[in-house]
């Protein structure tokens, strides 16, 4: 009689984490969690390409911080492949829409609002 095991669910990706000595003390904001670096930047498109380490969400506001860059603004697009959607989790790819130029290596960080 043949075997009718379940199959195995695959196994996950562990998620990296930057670690705080990859952040320079001039990119770090002290208390907000870190969403991940810039790992490139579409001109053309005006968006920052991410590799997530906390979730994020349309209307959160964010704060990209680097040697050259010092951007505050909120989430207004949000995409993910090709699809725009409303909140994307961590180790997820997603494009934001940013409203300046940011560096690739640049620091993103989820902040509050007053």
């Amino acid at each position: 009689m043949p075997s009718t095991k379940p199959p195995k669910p695959p196994k996950a990706k562990p998620l990296h984490r930057t670690p705080v000595t990859g952040i320079s003390p001039d990119e770090q904001i002290v208390g907000a969690p870190l969403l991940g670096k810039v790992r490139a930047y579409d001109a053309k498109k005006g968006e920052m390409i991410i590799l997530l380490e906390e979730s994020v969400s349309a209307g959160d506001a964010v704060r990209v911080k680097g040697r050259d860059t010092d951007l505050s603004q909120r989430v207004e697009r949000l995409c993910v492949g090709k699809r725009c959607v409303q909140s994307a989790l961590a180790g997820e790819t997603v494009a934001i829409s940013v409203a300046d130029r940011v560096r690739a290596g640049d620091a993103v960080y989820k902040v509050r609002t007053p």
